[in-house]
């Protein structure tokens, strides 16, 4: 069945400081500045027809989080390609782009844009702000971070635990990327290999972090909202149940939601890579999940991590087994979608 053969969505209206972009006009038209015309305009979510010979193009509304007119994005099929259509929509720099979170403007990690986008997601741009660099003394074993990147080569921190030697620093923030330790550009490496960096620095020593903050500045009440009267909750967005989820080999498929058991084992295998290795990353909780789901014994699951791509972050034994604990249990019913 084609896949945008629906029922026609009622118009929402948005406000963008009294700018808009009406679906009308093509995809690659840059939206008006702040000085523009202040009609406002109903946007309906462009249906698409397929033709028999060419494939669906999907289509997402985008806004920068820290304020702008509402975009639309397509023709991209991996999170790298996905800011250059933002950047190029907007006609900034592809660096400048931080991260994404799914139908909300605001700093929440709860709402990050990982490996996978629901087909009626709101994506919301968060592109650099204040540059900031901190001395720290590392006093304890563990600073406290959890670190994540956005698949385009920025690690930033997505949780601060309370009480750590970085939570008594207020300057840090949830959001903000680390763009220099000790003076090493560290833009291009892995969470895990930061993580790795911060672990390795000696108890009782002092670095510099050099940190980049998310921008915050501009109008807050952005973003799909309800008619006047209303509830205030945004309809039709981010309520699907198919997804365009992004492969590690470049491509990206749509496919239907994971059932519970599933995504309740994809998040404990995110939160052992938080507690054995300091970050989180979502997509490869979904990459080790599906390399263990059709297993029958550890073995094979250790065989089929050692053959794929997940090779290189040299898990031990003893993490391998934890995983595959927490596969067993997710299949078995033992545990519950966090």
């Amino acid at each position: 069945m084609p896949l945008f053969h629906k029922k026609a969505v009622k118009p929402v209206q948005y406000h963008e400081n009294n700018n808009s972009v009406h679906p009308s006009q093509p995809p690659n038209h840059h939206p008006p500045s702040a000085n523009g015309s202040s009609n406002k305009s109903e946007l309906v979510k462009p249906q698409v027809p397929p033709t028999p010979n060419s494939p669906v193009q999907l289509m997402f509304h985008c806004q920068l989080a820290h304020g702008s007119p509402t975009g639309f994005i397509t023709g991209f099929s991996s999170v790298k390609e996905l800011y250059q259509k933002i950047a190029e929509y907007y006609d900034f720099p592809t660096d400048e782009i931080l991260f994404c979170t799914l139908n909300s403007h605001k700093i929440d990690m709860s709402k990050l844009l990982g490996g996978q986008i629901g087909l009626d997601d709101f994506i919301f741009a968060h592109r650099k702000g204040r540059p900031k660099e901190i001395e720290i003394e590392k006093s304890e074993d563990a600073l406290g971070l959890t670190i994540t990147d956005n698949g385009a080569g920025y690690a930033f921190i997505k949780r601060i635990k309370e009480g750590s030697v970085i939570d008594r620093i207020p300057h840090i923030k949830i959001g903000d990327h680390i763009e220099r330790l000790d003076g090493v550009n560290v833009v291009g490496k892995r969470h895990y290999e930061v993580a790795r960096m911060l672990k390795d620095i000696t108890t009782g020593t002092t670095f510099t972090l050099r940190l980049v903050e998310p921008m915050t500045s501009g109008f807050q009440g952005i973003g799909p909202r309800g008619g006047a009267g209303k509830t205030g909750k945004s309809k039709g967005y981010g309520t699907g149940k198919e997804t365009l989820r992004f492969k590690s080999n470049g491509s990206a498929a749509i496919e239907d939601e994971r059932d519970e058991a599933a995504q309740a084992g994809i998040d404990a295998i995110n939160a052992l890579l938080d507690s054995f290795m300091g970050i989180n990353d979502a997509e490869l909780a979904s990459q080790i999940w599906d390399l263990g789901c059709n297993k029958t014994n550890s073995m094979d699951f250790a065989e089929a991590i050692d053959a794929s791509d997940l090779e290189a972050f040299g898990f031990t034994d003893d993490f391998i087994i934890e995983l595959w604990g927490a596969v067993t249990d997710a299949r078995q019913g033992r545990m519950k979608k966090l």
